[in-house]
């Protein structure tokens, strides 16, 4: 797409949270920046019976409430591009109306509808855009961008593949994952391939093992009744970890075209070993919070929620031990961790290497355990390097030291966030933070088993644990090796709050 094509972008629940604390003020602050084209308009598209005028005033309000950018010279030139219809999203002659209000426009064919919309509506409303003609792409092209989940498990996601590629290609096809959008995350791709240091090691002869976490330390707040049908596992760990697990695991792409490494992220995910239904409770851990007290603020347990029913089997924390049956991961165990009520908000990638085959210093236990490599994804990204060196004075005494870098070092640099730089990339038509349904569905095909265990066999465990801790003791069980823990990247100083190393 060249800078002078028009397109038109349509938000589907356009009223919602997500519209405005993220879509809205992402969009703004690419139109301050110039990346959208002269002829942009945005459409928004809810129920609710408002007019152009008052969703004009809302996003207004949300642009500076959330921005995203520190401009607000051009905000009254942006909501003069924003304009609103309403329509009844599972009746398909209201899209008539929305055609008609999309071709009064008068900008041309280019569209991107963007689905922030509740996941029941992912097979309704494009099949309803399609029985109008808005999907065909004579007069333009047509992108539909879908939020995660993609489906509630491996039937349900065919499901929904089968009927969006009823009408719709695969790559009109945009399945959003906000993770990925991550700086961050996307600099796994530039840490391993542009440096010599990092590539010859990132294999089954260097590292001992690969450790994930993503951390929340708010509970369910008000969306109990969502995620009580969800879960940790279906919520962070099959799309957000497996494709931040798959980036760290793949192999070099033959370019930077969006095929070749959605190729290379797909070949990881099929190579993951399966998982039978005996070894779940091995290699599958899952709790939920209990009540607990957090600096003397009394916290309610998860079955306490808003939306939760008491006896609600749920899981808040997951983990999982996983193995890659490929050439470069053959033997080297991943373990992947998320959870609420955890002591802090963290997301990190952590290279665990293996230790010196013959350990001099034997006398400082605390390095033994090898070097690690930490990739911090959120918050205060950057990238640690932890290794030993001697403690001056007699003596070989040995002590970990860091050497870290801060994307905030960058003070020059501004770091767009995520829904920034995917809603760009969906203008732009680049694929390649946008999962494949090849991927979701491998990712859903190797979770089954542990899902259909969690589901049907109680003697599978529910693990509780409080409110403002580390998760289940049980999870640590999970690594083997006893002189092998997770990693704790944060500490609790006092009451005053929490150090997290970085």
């Amino acid at each position: 797409m060249t800078n002078e094509e028009g397109i038109i972008y349509v938000i589907f629940g356009a009223s919602g949270d997500l519209t405005k604390r993220k879509l809205v003020p992402a969009l703004y602050s690419l139109f301050v920046q110039k990346l959208l084209p002269p002829n942009f308009a945005l459409l928004g598209v809810s129920r609710s019976a408002i007019s152009t005028e008052g969703f004009r005033e809302a996003m207004k309000s949300a642009i500076l409430e959330f921005k995203e950018i520190d401009d607000a010279s051009e905000i009254d030139a942006f909501i003069q591009r924003l304009y609103y219809t309403p329509i009844q999203f599972d009746d398909v002659s209201t899209y008539v109306a929305l055609k008609q209000a999309i071709d009064q426009l008068q900008i041309g064919g280019n569209m991107v509808f963007y689905l922030s919309t509740p996941p029941s509506l992912y097979g309704i409303i494009p099949r309803h855009l399609a029985a109008v003609g808005l999907h065909k792409q004579e007069n333009g092209w047509k992108r539909l961008i879908i939020e995660k989940p993609f489906g509630y498990d491996l039937e349900s996601a065919l499901k929904l593949k089968n009927t969006l590629l009823t009408d719709w290609h695969e790559e009109q096809l945009f399945r959003i994952d906000h993770y990925i959008g991550k700086e961050t995350v996307q600099n796994l791709l530039v840490t391993r391939f542009s440096n010599g240091m990092f590539e010859p090691l990132w294999n089954r002869n260097y590292i001992h093992h690969i450790e994930i976490t993503s951390a929340e330390s708010l509970g369910v707040e008000k969306r109990g009744g969502y995620y009580d049908s969800s879960g940790a596992l279906r919520d962070m760990l099959q799309n957000h970890l497996l494709q931040v697990a798959a980036l760290t695991a793949m192999e070099p792409p033959s370019s930077l075209e969006p095929a070749a490494i959605r190729n290379e992220i797909l070949k990881v995910l099929q190579s993951l070993r399966p998982i039978s239904r005996e070894e779940v409770a091995q290699v599958a851990i899952r709790g939920q919070y209990v009540s607990s007290s957090i600096k003397g603020k009394a916290i309610p347990g998860y079955r306490e929620e808003e939306g939760v029913g008491a006896g609600s089997l749920t899981e808040t924390f997951a983990a999982l031990k996983f193995y890659i049956d490929n050439w470069r991961w053959g033997g080297v165990p991943f373990y992947i961790r998320t959870g609420k009520r955890l002591p802090t908000r963290v997301t990190e990638v952590v290279i665990h290497f293996k230790p010196t085959p013959h350990f001099l210093f034997s006398g400082n236990r605390l390095h033994q355990a090898g070097n690690q490599l930490v990739i911090r994804i959120q918050p205060d990204e950057g990238i640690l390097l932890k290794f030993g060196m001697k403690t001056p004075g007699a003596g070989f005494e040995v002590q970990n030291v860091n050497m870290d870098f801060h994307y905030s070092d960058l003070s020059n640099q501004r770091i767009p966030s995520a829904y920034e730089r995917l809603i760009y990339d969906s203008i732009k038509g680049d694929a390649t933070l946008f999962p494949r349904t090849e991927e979701v569905l491998v990712a859903w095909k190797f979770l089954m088993p542990v899902i259909e265990a969690w589901k049907n066999e109680h003697e599978v465990p529910l693990y509780g644990y409080p409110a403002g801790s580390w998760g289940p003791r049980e999870a640590d069980d999970l690594i083997q090796d006893k002189e092998i823990t997770w990693r704790y990247p944060c500490k609790n100083l006092s009451d005053d709050g929490i150090y997290c190393e970085l």
